[in-house]
């Protein structure tokens, strides 16, 4: 079990209007493969990026796998509720108090960014997931999600991560009162640079409306 005070991460605070980005990176990626994004999805915003505690062949990643597509989704619990334990300490280590946390997942960080919404959404209740699916497989979900919104984006074409999951993703996060915003491209895994800028307008609008309640 990763514990919350020698989890590796980075963190910057950003401005004090600006949300704070919970950045979560693919498979064999680091704490520093989204940071890039930040200045492009929320210019001035703070950021909280840890490394995923799983290696898999050398390569970090957030929670184990039997396979491609083929999750552990024992693990996928019980790192979900390891990356809400770490996100509780982290407001109180870093003095965030109740500003807005988005996620931002891509791939393998997407899914444990969902995975964190859909059974944890006093953690994290907005969520913008890059060629994420649905984590969970065959397990129901339980939580009230009426005060979340999450963003998907995904290639009609990802093996990776196949539209059918995404379809049943966006299905099951509206059957437990999410708001869902749903964007399908032409090609594969990734995140292109058309989905920047939707996803920057997305976080901007959810921002505002939360800064004005």
């Amino acid at each position: 079990m990763t514990t919350t005070h020698d989890w590796p991460h980075l963190f910057k605070e950003g401005a004090a209007d600006t949300p704070v980005l919970l950045l979560l990176h693919g498979t064999g990626g680091t704490e520093h493969d989204l940071i890039p994004l930040v200045e492009e999805l929320a210019p001035g915003a703070g950021y909280l990026a840890p490394r995923g505690p799983v290696q898999e062949h050398g390569m970090n990643r957030w929670f184990r796998r039997f396979g491609e597509g083929n999750f552990d989704v024992d693990d996928v619990v019980r790192r979900s509720g390891e990356l809400a334990g770490f996100l509780e300490w982290a407001r109180a280590h870093y003095g965030i108090g109740d500003r807005q946390l988005v996620a931002v997942g891509f791939s393998n960080g997407a899914n444990i960014g969902l995975a964190t919404t859909l059974l944890h959404p006093e953690a994290v209740s907005t969520t913008v997931a890059f060629s994420g699916m649905y984590p969970l497989d065959d397990r129901s979900v339980e939580a009230d999600l009426s005060g979340s919104s999450i963003a998907l984006f995904n290639g009609r074409a990802d093996a990776m991560a196949p539209i059918d999951s995404v379809v049943r993703l966006g299905s099951v996060l509206e059957s437990r009162g999410a708001a869902v915003d749903r964007n399908v491209r032409e090609g594969g895994h990734g995140i292109h640079p058309s989905e920047i800028g939707a996803a920057a307008a997305w976080i901007s609008s959810h921002n505002r409306k939360v800064s004005h309640d």
